[in-house]
């Protein structure tokens, strides 16, 4: 026999042929592997529909994801103001890093850069983690420009910690870029009106001083007022440079800065600065009243005492102003 006859013969040595599986098991091996195969892709299925209702989730703010906080960018409008001394932050700051974030911060997909977000409200939070090192709990949501201030303002405004200046100063910088006064009442949760006061007032005051200042959350309407009305008076703006210098400002709260300003407005001495003058007609009529102050001179004449007293006057200011001039008075530019 041949080497090749060999091999073959111990190869193919018939052992006996297997008895072939009954018809009905070879069925059950079909059925078996159509059913796996199709839990297969039921399971494929659910799992995709799970990533479109996360997706979807996610889209409409429903989940809560961590996020890096080197991601995350303020929102276009700052509606806080903070300070160097701020007991309020660092015993966030402490809360959290005891009992870990309790409320999560609500943040879009950023309009511009892709992979990165930008926050509606919970500023603090988001620097109080970022401080510690920790990502953030966020909500995710798409949202339009208007629907991100007016998700900052409210929330704001449901925890009662935004000051009466905080508001005016957020109203004021949403009406300097352009938002509707609709959008911005619906942010504030106030009326025309309101919104008018809280702007007039964030208007009257140098931001950098209310930035200086803080939000003073004791300070209301009518003491903001007096520190607005105050600014104008003549000789206060070097008084008030010395103290925003002064290391009891710099050492102070904000409540306690809004203090010294209010008080270094509202001195005697300051008031001295204006003063009024009361003239009077040769039949002793008080005709007319000048005041001096608030970086101003205010000439005021009663029409009714003395007709035509004033246009007189006014018809004559080239001449009055050459007069001073000539006896060594100076004009701002001129001389």
């Amino acid at each position: 026999m041949s080497r090749k006859d060999t091999v073959n013969s111990l190869f193919m040595t018939k052992l006996g042929a297997p008895n072939p599986p009954p018809a009905q098991d070879k069925e059950r091996v079909r059925s078996g592997a159509i059913s796996a195969m199709g839990s297969s892709l039921q399971q494929l299925a659910d799992d995709a529909k799970a990533a479109s209702r996360l997706q979807e989730q996610l889209a409409t703010g429903q989940v809560v994801i961590e996020l890096d906080t080197a991601l995350i960018d303020g929102s276009m409008v700052r509606d806080r103001l903070t300070l160097e001394v701020d007991p309020s932050f660092d015993a966030l700051v402490e809360s959290i890093e005891v009992s870990g974030q309790q409320v999560p911060i609500l943040v879009r997909p950023h309009p511009k850069e892709t992979g990165r977000y930008q926050v509606a409200y919970g500023h603090r939070r988001l620097r109080a983690l970022a401080r510690l090192g920790q990502p953030v709990r966020a909500v995710v949501q798409k949202m339009t420009d208007d629907e991100l201030v007016v998700a900052q303002g409210k929330e704001n405004l449901e925890r009662k910690d935004l000051s009466f200046i905080e508001k005016a100063l957020f109203a004021r910088r949403l009406e300097d870029m352009g938002f509707e006064r609709a959008v911005i009442v619906a942010a504030l949760s106030t009326d025309k009106g309101d919104l008018s006061r809280y702007i007039s007032v964030a208007r009257m005051i140098p931001e950098d001083l209310l930035i200086d200042i803080g939000p003073a959350g004791k300070a209301g309407r009518a003491r903001w007022l007096t520190v607005a009305e105050g600014l104008e008076l003549a000789g206060v703006a070097e008084r008030l440079t010395e103290l925003r210098a002064s290391e009891q400002f710099r050492a102070s709260d904000s409540d306690g800065r809004f203090a010294l300003v209010f008080g270094c407005l509202t001195s005697s001495a300051t008031r001295t600065e204006r003063s009024v003058i009361e003239w009077s007609t040769s039949g002793g009529l008080k005709a007319a009243r000048v005041e001096y102050g608030r970086g101003k001179t205010t000439l005021t004449i009663d029409e009714r005492l003395a007709p035509k007293f004033g246009a007189f006057v006014a018809s004559r200011l080239d001449e009055l102003h050459r007069r001073f001039l000539e006896e060594g008075g100076q004009t701002e530019g001129e001389g």
